[in-house]
């Protein structure tokens, strides 16, 4: 693998984490609030990014457990 290659790869785990995360949340608060479930199959990037709001509430936490 080049090294571009590898970054992608890296970038597109790191995108799925996120996404997986908000779905993971979303599920959640539909299951806590008694919502339809189709309402926490939400996913709507604007043309395949992340909004940065989502970003920041998603992303890995740099905070370690000890």
């Amino acid at each position: 693998m080049t090294t571009q290659d590898k970054a992608r790869a890296l970038m597109m785990q790191h995108y799925h984490q996120i996404k997986n995360r908000q779905q993971s949340m979303l599920e959640r608060v539909v299951e806590e609030i008694g919502l339809p479930k189709e309402i926490a199959d939400y996913w709507q990037p604007i043309q395949g990014k992340i909004s940065p709001s989502v970003r920041i509430s998603c992303d890995r936490s740099y905070a370690s457990m000890s």
